[in-house]
């Protein structure tokens, strides 16, 4: 904390102002810091706190602070997932000259944008600073973290132990900074007075930020629908859906909201969901859940988010077994009347029977135009036409094939997606990017042209035009 000014006792706009100015003032340090010297800041920022030990404990903190999600979850991202983005982004060339294309004469150079401001939810707090901040850093900015107000210990930790691991390589640490008493007024203010919005969060918080005058990259609903077709492997699905389904207890927006099972194998793969813990419910008690789910103008109740089946079940009253791990809803309609069809964040999924892929296709268009459209699908299958089918029809940004989606769509050592926790959903879901968003977009590009040794000459009427000079009188 700088001495010389007591944020606490400021106005929002004069306390974010006196944080920005910090970070403006470290990122300055940095920005003609050398690859090399970036590289060990952002090595310095994962090991410190996905070392063995500290991993452990940032997992236990984060659940008994926030009450969601579980420890497994939680140590899996606080542990592997920010390993995973550092490897997926430590070779990766993002000082000085980063292309060179000799035909046109173009060179493109790096520049930082400045202080990054982002939000961090509630769901993931563990992760999301920690990488958002090396991508930030990666492209030689700073970032001040704006945590949500269940999850600020938990950000106020992370954080801590990032800054102390940059001083330790002798850059300034308030390349990082965390919001240690974050409220609407504080977030509202870091939106306006950074140089770029980086928002993981509530529909509400994202449309916030694309309303901050500053320029913003945001994410849209998830409400994630998942395909099984008449070629998949049976089982190699139901184990899937399983992880994904009951990852951190689905905290992640990219939870398997919706599951599509096409007529041929419905029952068989019902089956095979409900061995592998998963509980069929009546109609009595779909309208039980959808009561305790959601309030009477729809609104979510945030009691049920990331919370284990057997403590949804008993707040609606239902008996369910003891291994149960998540609850299946028959569904088959879509939009405000058919609640289950949205994001639930929660162990609770909607099941579909489709006719075949064409209906399956046809179903999940109609579910993402009430909620997720844009953001991510997927689909169990070994047909490549089937597959193709899905992605070419589809309003989507994703299609992850035979992968457990929460887990794989925002990158996974077994698929080549970008590794981030901040899923841009195209215009689709109101966003400016599709991108599993990366340093690269948190940098501004020089482009350098020089002449070309050759100058071009327009080609002829008839090879520019062909035919339609015919058509058009």
């Amino acid at each position: 904390m700088d001495k010389q000014v007591n944020e606490s006792e400021l106005e929002p706009k004069e306390e974010i102002q006196e944080l920005v100015r910090r970070s403006r003032e470290a990122q300055k340090q940095i920005e003609n810091y050398t690859q090399e010297q970036v590289d060990e800041l952002i090595r310095a920022m994962v090991w410190c706190v996905a070392r063995p030990g500290v991993a452990e404990e940032i997992a236990q903190f984060t659940v008994d602070e926030t009450q969601l999600g579980n420890y497994e979850g939680k140590f899996l991202k606080i542990q592997r997932k920010t390993r995973a983005t550092l490897m997926d982004i430590i070779d990766e060339k993002s000082v000085g000259i980063l292309e060179e294309d000799k035909e046109r004469e173009i060179v493109k150079i790096a520049k930082p944008m400045g202080v990054i401001g982002a939000l961090a939810p509630s769901t993931n707090p563990e992760a999301t600073p920690v990488i958002k901040a090396i991508h930030a850093v990666k492209g030689r900015n700073s970032i001040i973290v704006a945590p949500h107000p269940r999850a600020k210990l938990t950000n106020k930790k992370i954080c801590d132990l990032m800054r102390a691991a940059i001083e330790s390589c002798g850059a300034p640490a308030d390349l990082v900074i965390g919001i240690e008493i974050p409220s609407l007024e504080l977030t509202n203010e870091l939106m306006a007075q950074c140089d770029r919005v980086l928002a993981t969060g509530g529909g509400a918080m994202v449309n916030a930020a694309y309303s901050s005058g500053t320029p913003a990259l945001g994410v849209g609903v998830g409400n994630a629908v998942i395909t099984v077709d008449e070629t998949a492997d049976l089982d190699d699905a139901a184990d899937k859906i399983k992880i994904s389904k009951t990852l951190d207890l689905a905290a992640s927006c990219s939870a398997d909201n919706s599951v599509i099972l096409v007529e041929k194998i419905y029952e068989d793969m019902l089956s095979k969901l409900e061995e592998r813990g998963g509980y069929l419910t009546n109609s009595e008690e779909k309208e039980k859940l959808r009561k305790t789910i959601w309030d009477e103008e729809g609104h979510l109740n945030t009691a049920i988010v990331a919370q284990p089946a057997e403590k949804i079940a008993e707040m609606a009253g239902l008996d369910i077994p003891e291994n149960t791990e998540f609850i299946i809803v028959p569904e088959d309609g879509w939009g405000p009347e058919n609640l289950f069809s949205g994001e639930k964040l929660s162990v609770v999924m909607a099941l579909y029977k489709a006719n075949d892929i064409d209906h399956a296709i046809e179903l999940t268009n109609n579910i993402q135009s009430y909620q997720g459209q844009g953001h991510s699908c997927g689909i169990y299958s070994n047909s490549d036409e089937n597959i193709m089918k899905l992605a070419n029809i589809t309003k989507t940004s994703r299609v992850m094939v035979n992968q457990p989606q929460a887990a794989s769509n925002s990158g996974n050592l077994w698929n080549g997606m970008r590794q981030t926790f901040s899923l841009g959903c195209g215009s689709w879901g109101g966003n400016g990017t599709n991108n599993n968003i990366s340093w690269r977009d948190l940098i501004n590009e020089t482009w350098v042209s020089k002449p070309l040794s050759q100058t071009k000459e327009l080609i002829s009427d008839e090879e520019l035009f062909g035919d339609v000079m015919n058509k058009i009188s």
